[in-house]
């Protein structure tokens, strides 16, 4: 099935109109316990559906979460004809869709993410998942959404960490696309948002992602170039989650594309000019995951147990420059450990 991006202004008119010609025997909400709070007010057209409130956060993407909506839809009465609309960040987004892709073998749903994370990343695609065994998105399924409704609306109640967590994955898809683009993300004042600009800048960001995912749908080919900074960025995350102190996933990626620009320079001779920058920036609005050399061996152990891992290998998207992307590239111990080492000089 298609996914329909929709870009407005008006997010309750726009999901107004999707319900209304829709013809669903039941309407389901799956909210966090900030969203019902906070967005779902703002959508009037939502009043008669049924609210699945899940908590926030990403320990609560868990199976027992997802087994908790799977009953909840079940209590409701909720048929293969029946619509779930996930109202959040990519925590929402994530579960809710493996709920939808699952339930019934499978129903409907519209994913209308709140956080920008969420916009660029989590509710287009097609992925789904849970952490499953302390590892991220152990879990999951290709599913698209049936529409995604991206809007600026919700942004401006956001803290800036939320926007900087969004904003790590259209750096990555800049990174992807263009010298050009990476450069002008760079200028960004986190201070000073404007959001009709960045409304139009996610358009530009998403359609990247839309143009690599049209290509290989299921992530056997060239939609692996999305992994940019995450096989270290999951392995950042998954140790920072085991130990106790979660960090946002989007800081997570941030710190990986660095990383990962690191390898990429030792490996494929990424231009160093391009590398600083990115470090700069990165050191300038995101600060550091700290890490020392004891932290290697769980980290490499994470990153060899990577979905995207071949044969107990450790893989990686690489870059030439930005806009010329290598995909399956095996990395050897050494060389992470050598990028670990840079990256801590760089940033930290």
């Amino acid at each position: 099935m298609q996914q329909q991006v929709l870009y407005t202004s008006n997010v309750n008119a726009t999901l107004s109109t999707i319900i209304e010609g829709g013809n669903y025997n039941a309407v389901m909400v799956l909210a966090d316990s900030n969203t019902r709070h906070l967005a779902l007010p703002q959508l009037p057209c939502l009043e008669n559906a049924t609210v699945i409130e899940m908590p926030s956060g990403e320990a609560s993407k868990t199976l027992d979460t997802l087994t908790g909506v799977w009953r909840a839809m079940q209590q409701c009465g909720a048929t293969r004809h029946s619509l779930l609309v996930n109202l959040g960040g990519g925590v929402v987004t994530d579960l809710g869709g493996l709920a939808a892709a699952t339930f019934k073998r499978g129903i409907p749903f519209i994913n209308v993410p709140t956080t920008l994370l969420g916009a660029v990343d989590a509710a287009v695609g097609g992925k789904t998942g849970i952490n499953f065994m302390g590892f991220k998105n152990e879990i999951g399924a290709f599913a698209p959404a049936c529409h995604v409704i991206v809007s600026t609306t919700f942004f401006p109640t956001l803290p800036e960490q939320e926007l900087k967590a969004g904003f790590a994955e259209m750096l990555k898809h800049a990174m992807l696309s263009s010298s050009e683009s990476f450069f002008h993300l760079l200028d960004t004042d986190f201070s000073c948002i404007n959001y009709d600009t960045l409304l139009d800048q996610l358009r530009d960001s998403i359609k990247i992602k839309e143009d690599i995912v049209r290509q290989d749908p299921h992530e056997q080919g060239p939609r692996k170039a999305l992994n940019l900074g995450h096989t270290v960025g999951h392995a950042f995350e998954a140790k920072a989650l085991a130990d106790g102190h979660p960090i946002p996933h989007g800081y997570a990626v941030a710190w990986g594309l660095v990383t990962e620009a690191v390898l990429s320079h030792l490996i494929l001779n990424f231009p160093s000019h391009q590398l600083y920058a990115l470090a700069s920036f990165v050191k300038s609005n995101y600060g550091a995951f700290h890490i020392t050399c004891d932290d290697y061996p769980h980290l490499l152990d994470i990153m060899r147990h990577d979905k995207k891992s071949l044969a107990g290998e450790i893989n990686c998207t690489l870059l030439h420059s930005c806009g010329d992307y290598s995909i399956n590239n095996t990395i050897s111990n050494d060389d992470i450990t050598a990028a670990l080492d840079i990256y801590r000089d760089l940033v930290d």
